[in-house]
């Protein structure tokens, strides 16, 4: 099933934009709920009765023989006739076989354990592209129902030069044992995608505003199939809306002094994302001041790692204003983690923040060939990395 995440912490600043509680630092998507799918045309194709009617006989464990053959037909009869419906076909073939397999285990022994595994194949073949999380890192896909909702048979893998409605940034395996429950594996696969997305899109300027993180995970069904991989993907905010262009930013695409750029942007970032998560200053200034001393602990090693290396094609000289910038930062957020009171801490940190997305990160991007515009204010990302720029906490 695909799953939006939930909103992500809140940070300091001012007032707050429409939407959820935003971070103070711009990096990431607008992380907000999925609307519930689309059809591209004005008059869905209606859902195949048979396959509605062998789902139903697989979930109740009742004449699973007729389940089974009423799911091969509607297979049959949606490929012909253009219905939807093969996810819940597939379903019902699915759950009628582990009935007859149970039936034949109990009748024949342990031949029919063989037959049942040779049965499992066969099906996620026929499954083709459609076969439960058959999509990859790195690969493009569009959803056959139109939706990223629902279980990951019915999609289609597209180029991802074109316009796709996700993009799947990675996978992650859950081991072995009895099926943990919906609400672990959701937690699990919240944590591990938000941790991992900036591996994948290590430049967040590149990443557009309206995209959005979900994922697909086992369920009950497919973890007695042995299905153990949650699957993170990118998709469009907009329950109408496509993506066009990989969103892939990492080792395999980047220069080395991209690389470098962005990996001190991870040591600054990384702190950024350490903020109290409280809605008001006076709530936790002490939170506060400790968290702008481990923010300006973080410029004092991205600028050293800004400095130490090697900058070539012109780039030597924006990248060191953009340190300068970072040094002039890094000083108010010194002030800020010794500020004697709220109004003294908004003070530095306001413009300690404004610093760190100024003019001089866009002309070191730009000369380094990186995304040069900042994300907008309602951005905001979880996990490890970045996050979004936001008027956060109010004083």
């Amino acid at each position: 099933m695909a799953i939006p995440p939930p909103p992500g912490p809140q940070q300091p600043g001012g007032p707050h934009p429409q939407g959820p509680q935003q971070q103070p630092y711009g990096y990431g998507p607008p992380y907000q709920p999925w609307g519930q799918g689309y059809s591209p045309y004005n008059r869905p194709a209606p859902v195949n009765g048979l396959a509605i009617a062998a789902l139903v006989l697989g979930i109740l464990c009742f004449l699973p023989a007729v389940g089974l053959i009423l799911g091969v037909i509607a297979l049959v009869q949606i490929k012909r006739r253009g219905e939807r419906g093969r996810g819940l076909a597939v379903g019902g073939i699915v759950m009628s076989s582990l009935g007859v397999a149970l039936l034949a285990i109990g009748l024949l022994g342990g031949g029919a354990y063989d037959a049942w595994e040779g049965f499992k194949e066969g099906v996620r073949e026929a499954g083709g592209s459609g076969a439960p999380f058959s999509v990859k890192k790195g690969e493009c896909f569009n959803a056959q129902d139109g939706s990223l909702e629902g279980m990951a048979y019915d999609v289609d893998k597209v180029p991802c030069s074109g316009e796709h409605q996700a993009e799947v940034f990675a996978g992650v395996l859950l081991p072995d044992g009895r099926f943990p429950g919906d609400d672990a594996v959701a937690e699990k696969a919240d944590d591990r995608c938000y941790a991992l997305l900036y591996t994948y899109a290590m430049d967040s300027w590149a990443i557009p505003d309206d995209v959005d993180v979900y994922y697909f995970t086992p369920t009950r069904e497919s973890w007695a199939l042995g299905d153990r991989e949650i699957t993170c993907m990118f998709g469009n905010t907009d329950a109408k809306g496509t993506l066009t262009g990989s969103l892939r930013r990492d080792a395999s695409s980047l220069t080395a002094d991209q690389l470098a750029y962005l990996r001190a942007d991870a040591v600054l970032y990384g702190a950024l994302n350490t903020a109290p998560d409280t809605e008001n200053l006076e709530d936790d200034l002490k939170g506060d001041k400790e968290w702008a001393a481990r923010v300006a602990t973080a410029l004092k090693d991205q600028t050293g790692r800004l400095r130490a290396h090697s900058w070539q094609d012109g780039a030597e000289r924006p990248v060191s204003g953009q340190a300068d910038a970072l040094d002039r930062a890094r000083e108010e957020w010194r002030k800020a983690a010794q500020a004697a009171d709220v109004d003294a801490f908004h003070l530095h940190y306001e413009r300690g923040n404004a610093l760190l997305e100024g003019r001089a990160a866009v002309t070191a991007r730009k000369a380094l060939g990186l995304a040069t515009t900042p994300p907008s204010p309602g951005a905001e990302a979880d996990g490890d990395g970045a996050e979004g720029t936001g008027d956060g906490k109010q004083v």
